[in-house]
This record gives structure tokens, sequence and C-alpha cells, in this order.
């Protein structure tokens, strides 16, 4: 038995325990499904056994059960404070589930994000965030199609947790433009996808509630957007950053500055690249004022700059990761309607998966097809909000998975 030791912020009172509670030596002090009363119940388990610990073949439905609580508590309005206080406090094993490639959990890092970024502190921001940016470091270069996939797909559908799905997905598309295109050294693409990860730090709790509010914003609430960019500086500032070229990225992301990438300085060569992938990821966001716009339109805003002209970051993102990117919609010469799951030979010719048959019905299976091939060739993009089908992540990321049939990225 390998034992995992837990706090007592970590088991929920009065709910069903997901898994076996042990003590140190791994002897039973509450079987699953038992429901725990009160805190005092715990606290003497806690000081009768030295601890509390769980088997680490549970580890997953403690991280389940904690994340199911966070949710809920954020669809019934709590409040940051509240739910800060509700820790899951089995940090080896919720990491553990998160930093394994193959079982990377979107879910639970969106969750993670969320809680970083509305409730930053000091003393662990900076841990936090590193937990956050290594984890989409990681599966972005073990399987950087399923990534775009999964973030893209979750942007234009995200209401709950918003302000940090978008971050993540600019922070990967940035940091696949860095590294891909511009061949930017590490070191800059670090600065680049944390900047990215931090650029709305000041406006995170807005930034969501915007997504479900029915009116455009208020006077105040345009303030702080207008504001925003200088506040997150100060914000994260008084978090411990003190690196100039992050600082003065986040502080002109929203700066148009259009014009070779050469010309500026470093700071405003990151700057330009988080605001043209701001820009397109802004545009696949849910909205009650407005509906999102389909991956292919919002990357051609994005690919001319303010004067209608080729923009060098833009087309460094569309080169990265397509015209049709891994998690949009498009319409095949065969009628069938499909998502994309690859990135292919090139950006206008992606590897996808039919969801949607001929005669408009899904499908039991998901075909791959090779729009190389003139028969299934995309003739149109399709909005998010147009397919009304139920896509399963955990069905669907296999297939992003690059073959040697595939563009060499």
């Amino acid at each position: 038995m390998n034992l995992i030791p837990i706090e007592i912020d970590s088991v929920r009172i009065g709910y069903p325990l997901p898994c076996d509670l042990v003590d140190s030596e791994g002897v039973l002090l509450a079987k699953k499904a038992f429901v725990v009363r009160s805190k005092d119940d715990l606290v003497h388990f806690y000081n009768r056994s030295g601890g509390l610990f769980i088997d680490g073949v549970d580890a997953e439905a403690m991280r389940k059960a904690y994340v199911d609580q966070l949710q809920t508590m954020m669809r019934n309005d709590k409040s940051i404070g509240e739910i800060a206080d509700s820790k899951l406090l089995v940090d080896k094993a919720a990491r553990r589930t998160i930093d394994t490639p193959e079982r990377l959990d979107w879910r639970d890092l969106q969750v993670h994000a969320h809680r970083l970024l509305r409730d930053p502190h000091s003393e662990t921001f900076a841990e936090r965030l590193d937990h956050v940016h290594q984890s989409l470091s990681r599966e972005s270069q073990r399987n950087p199609n399923g990534v775009l996939f999964a973030l893209i797909q979750l942007s234009a559908s995200e209401t709950e947790m918003y302000s940090a799905t978008h971050a993540m997905l600019v922070s990967v598309m940035c940091g696949l433009a860095a590294r891909e295109v511009l061949n930017w050294p590490e070191p800059v693409e670090v600065l680049l996808r944390k900047s990215a990860l931090t650029m709305n730090i000041s406006m995170t709790e807005l930034q969501d509630r915007l997504t479900v509010q029915r009116n455009a914003p208020e006077p105040a609430q345009q303030a702080q957007i207008n504001e925003h960019a200088a506040a997150s500086v100060a914000v994260l500032e008084r978090l411990g950053v003190t690196d100039s070229t992050w600082l003065e990225a986040v502080a002109a992301h929203h700066a148009q500055q259009p014009g070779p990438l050469r010309s500026k300085t470093p700071a405003q060569r990151l700057a330009r690249l988080i605001q043209r992938a701001d820009m397109f990821a802004a545009r696949l966001s849910p909205r009650l004022t407005r509906p999102p716009v389909s991956p292919a339109v919002a990357m051609q805003a994005c690919y001319f700059d303010e004067n209608k002209e080729v923009d060098e970051a833009g087309a460094a993102l569309i080169k990265a990761v397509g015209i049709y990117q891994p998690g949009a919609y498009v319409r095949l010469a065969s009628e069938e309607v499909a998502v994309v799951v690859r990135r292919g030979a090139n950006t206008s010719t992606p590897r996808v998966a039919v969801v949607l048959n001929r005669s408009g019905m899904p499908t039991g299976e998901h075909a791959v097809r090779d729009t190389g091939n003139k028969d299934f060739r995309v003739v149109a993009s399709v909005p998010h909000s147009e397919v009304k089908v139920n896509i399963q992540l955990d069905r669907l990321l296999p297939l992003t998975q690059a073959t040697s049939s595939d563009r060499s990225w």
C-alpha cells in the first residue's frame, strides 16, 4: 500500500468518503462511502492515528471529489475566500495525476489555473504558476495537437472558468509560434508563456462575469477593462515578479503596434504575439451579448494588422496552429461535418474526425479523413454554435496523436 497523507480540510463534511481513510500503518479508520458528520470526528481520527492517509491508488477518486466540490461552490456563487479555504492537501497525488502526460485532466488543470488567477497569494504564486505552466509546456511538446484541441473546444463552450481557459489557450498558441516558427530561445519562450498566462490577472473575476452578463459592460466595468494591463503589472509586482521583460509585455499586451518584430524591443515582441493570440482566442469565446465566431474567421482577424497588412506575429500563429486548428469544426466536400484533430501537411489540409454524416446525424464512430484528398477537402469553416454534438475529450484526444503521414512539426 502506497500511503499518501492528507489534511483534515481535504475531507468534505456531510458527504460520503470517496475512498477508505487509514492511519499511518494502513489500519482502516473509515470505509469508503462513510459520511463524516463533523470536523470534530476528523480531528479525533487525526489525533488518534497520527494523521489521515489514503492509498495511492485512491488518489484519483479523492482528487475528483475535490474538483466536484470546487465546481459546486462556483456554481453556488461562493466567495473566493470560501473556495480558497476548501483546499485539497493531497498535492502529491493531484500533481502526479495532472503531470502524467497520458492522463492529463483538462478540467482539473482548469480548476488549478482558475484558482491561481482569481486568488493569487505571494507566498505560493510562483510555485502554483510554475505548476500550471509546466503542465501546459510538457503537454505542448508531447502532443501539441491535443493541447490545441482541448483548449479550443473548452474555449468555445466554457463559461464558469473562461478567463483561465482563455489565458491557457493564448499561452499555448504563443509558445508554439515562438518555438516552431520564430525559433525564439527557450528562456524567451518561457517568459512569453508566463506573460500570456498572467496578462489579465487583475480582471480575472470580471472576465468570468462578463461571459454570462446579458448587458454591455457598465461604466465601472469598462474602466476596469481599460486599466487592466497596468493593474495586472501592479498585481504581479506585489506577487514578487521582478522580470522587466515579463512586466513590460503584460503592460503592452493590448498596444496596437504594427510592424516587423525585429523593429521592436524584446518586451514589445512578446506583447505583439500575445495581442494577436488574445484577439483570436477572444473571438472564440461564448458571450450572452454575442455569438462566438468560427476559428477560421477568428484567425483571419489576427492575420492582418491595424493597417490591413499581413502581421508578422499573426502569420507566425497561423503557421504554427493552422488555418483550421485542432478543435475547430469544418464542412467537407463529402457533405460531412468534422472536427479537426491534427494539423496536416500544410496549414489548410488538417486531419479531421467526422462528427455529423451527410444527413446531419451524429456519427457513432469518428472516421478520420485526410483533407488533402480532394474528396474530403475543407469547403467551409463551421462555428461551434452550429454543431449540436457533445464532444467527449477522452474519446477524441487519442485521435490527435500525430502519425508518420502527418506534417513534421
